[in-house]
């Protein structure tokens, strides 16, 4: 099972440069709640703009896949259990485990082809920022749970068989 999670404003922004545009406290304990000790993909870039966070602490993820399409890059923190990922389109074939796909805007772009569920934190409002979430056909999935708050609208799109 392939999930994605992201959050995104009113124009699909997810990003400026290498950090999220926005600091929403209550959509950064969303995220933690759905990814904390799972299995995720991330990108290199995003993987680095993680450890710039984390500093010397393991990241709170279970097993990190890292995807790159340098063939030369191995990243041993010494903190993660990580394992490098050339070849994604392959590896996306093959997941038979659950996966969740944290970013960055490539990993997403070329992971929502194959992926079973979106959670999807819409938030409200636009920001300024560089980098854009694809346009997603929502005919392929079904709007299986939603929450709504002040700030963000938390969405489930379960893909439909």
């Amino acid at each position: 099972m392939i999930n994605m999670i992201w959050a995104m404003d009113e124009n699909n922004l997810v990003g400026k440069g290498d950090k999220i545009p926005w600091h929403i406290k209550e959509d950064l304990i969303y995220y933690k709640s759905k990814t904390k000790g799972q299995i995720v993909l991330m990108g290199d870039t995003t993987y680095y703009s993680l450890r710039g966070y984390y500093k010397d602490k393991p990241l709170p993820y279970g097993k990190i896949y890292i995807a790159t399409i340098d063939k030369n890059l191995a990243i041993n923190d010494g903190l993660n259990e990580i394992e490098m990922v050339y070849d994604l389109i392959s590896f996306l074939k093959t997941v038979n485990f659950d996966l969740w796909v944290v970013g960055g805007a490539t990993i997403y772009k070329l992971s929502l082809p194959f992926a079973d569920r979106l959670y999807i934190s819409f938030v409200k409002g636009t920001h300024e920022g560089d980098r854009y979430f694809p346009q997603i056909d929502y005919s392929k999935y079904k709007l299986t749970w939603e929450n709504n708050t002040d700030l963000v609208r938390y969405t489930l799109f379960e893909r439909v068989m």
